[in-house]
């Protein structure tokens, strides 16, 4: 178990070792936890990656997660990791005493590769979600899915997709606004310095 682990930063290679049995669904819960808060990059950044490489292994119909060992090789303090768990993982619980089987429309191989394909989406949102707080959505609806998906509960997953929808939004509209504030930038340089050629 993780706890089990002494050293003061955890790797992705560490925690996968501890979900290895345990298939795709209980990695995603995983990775949508520490962005259930307010956390500072690089977390969502390695998150989203990890995230997206277990998305297309989904899509590709893969039996089991494979990572490459760089992002196996990527840490996050121990401390972070303990506070988002511990925090979020009541009301986790709460949901799951809650959940069923229900709505079963992901359980198939055609079910489920679609939902690599909305993993995916979701994973490159989180890549590019705003610091701090954009991800946050993100974070909840990913652990939704993965938690929907543990439980076979259709339910849970739409509930999931739905705030990742908002997340989504969210994302695009700051890699939107972030590259017509360049734009702007650039135009301004180009008329400020003659001859620059921006």
């Amino acid at each position: 178990m993780l706890a089990s682990q002494e050293s003061e930063r955890l790797t992705v290679g560490d925690i996968v070792a501890v979900l290895r049995d345990r298939a795709f669904a209980l990695l995603v819960v995983l990775l949508g936890l520490p962005n259930c808060l307010p956390m500072p990059p690089p977390i969502p950044l390695v998150c989203g990656l990890v995230l997206l490489v277990i998305a297309i292994q989904i899509v590709a119909g893969m039996s089991a997660p494979w990572l490459p060992r760089r992002l196996l090789n990527q840490s996050i303090a121990r401390a972070t990791v303990e506070k988002a768990v511990n925090r979020a993982v009541p009301l986790l619980r709460r949901l799951e005493r809650w959940s069923r089987p229900r709505l079963s429309v992901f359980d198939g191989a055609v079910g489920m590769r679609g939902m690599g394909v909305l993993i995916l989406a979701l994973a490159l949102a989180l890549i590019v979600a705003p610091p701090f707080f954009g991800q946050i959505p993100l974070g909840l609806a990913v652990s939704l899915i993965g938690l929907g998906l543990v439980e076979r509960d259709g339910f849970v997953v739409l509930i999931g997709l739905l705030i990742g929808g908002v997340g989504v939004g969210i994302s695009i509209g700051f890699v939107y606004t972030l590259f017509a504030s360049l734009m702007g930038a650039f135009a301004w340089l180009s008329q400020a310095i003659p001859g620059l050629g921006l």
